[in-house]
């Protein structure tokens, strides 16, 4: 499997890894600058040249996933018999320099309703390098000549019609994916936001609209639901940036949008 494959099996599996390549080779080495190799947390693809220049690599790239070190290192190697290794001597008489980059598991986004405003934050969102789920009841609104305008996407656009029950989709999702509820229909709305208290391996959940249908839902929370304070309170509404106030779709798309990725940065990493 090329190096190019692994990253992608990876990124498909949403687990970490790290991309490990010879940035430098200065004298005699196995393998010339640009060689790679990508370690997963069980296994690796590719090679650098083995040794110890390698197995020292690997090691630190399985510490690095240990950590979530997000940032990336660079580690020098003298290729002689005077230096002490962990694993073994390697004498080629040059010197190498490996840069290991982590691959980190993206982030998982899901819009539930891709009406007027759904769409406009689907553009967005489509930008950032993430797994981005469209959900919705109407076959219609997730017509291929209406996603067209998602067509050079950064993200990974997962696309879910469901014309009966949209909440099924929460079990689906990946762990940790941040939802937004906006469907053309406040029962609807209110499903998802029942469903989603009750999937623990959600991110942040938020929903749009008034003030008024927010005091209706969370009073159904409670009593038909059966949700204390503490879960409601995990719905965030009204979502968006507080200080733009404007009701355009593509306005109201780009405040919720810089929330999200405020709370993205609040989470680090």
């Amino acid at each position: 499997m090329t190096w190019v494959a692994a990253v992608a099996r990876l990124r498909a599996r949403r687990e970490a890894g790290v991309l490990v390549t010879v940035a430098a080779v200065r004298g005699h080495a196995p393998r010339d600058a640009g060689a790679k190799l990508v370690v997963g947390t069980d296994r690796t693809w590719g090679s650098i040249g083995g040794g110890n220049v390698e197995a020292v690599s690997i090691d630190r790239a399985r510490e690095m996933l240990a950590a979530s070190v997000s940032g990336p290192e660079l580690m020098d190697f003298a290729l002689n018999d005077k230096v002490t290794n962990q694993h073994g001597v390697q004498c080629c008489g040059g010197t190498v320099s490996v840069l290991l980059e982590p691959l980190p598991v993206v982030r998982a986004v899901a819009v539930f309703g891709v009406g007027h405003v759904g769409l406009e934050l689907a553009r967005i969102l489509a930008r950032q390098d993430l797994d981005l789920h469209l959900i919705d009841s109407r076959s219609d609104i997730l017509a291929d000549e209406r996603l067209d305008v998602l067509a050079d996407a950064v993200a990974q656009v997962h696309v879910h019609h469901t014309p009966l029950l949209p909440e099924e989709v929460l079990q689906e999702l990946p762990h940790g994916t941040h939802v937004l509820i906006m469907t053309h229909d406040h029962a609807e709305d209110a499903a998802l936001c029942d469903a989603a208290l009750r999937t623990p391996h959600l991110g942040s959940i938020g929903l749009i609209g008034s003030a008024a249908k927010w005091a209706r839902f969370r009073k159904r929370l409670a009593t038909e639901g059966d949700h204390d304070d503490a879960a409601i309170d995990r719905i965030k509404t009204p979502i968006g940036l507080a200080d733009i106030t404007g009701k355009e779709p593509a306005t109201i798309a780009v405040s919720v949008a810089a929330d999200l990725l405020r709370t993205f940065e609040s989470e680090g990493g």
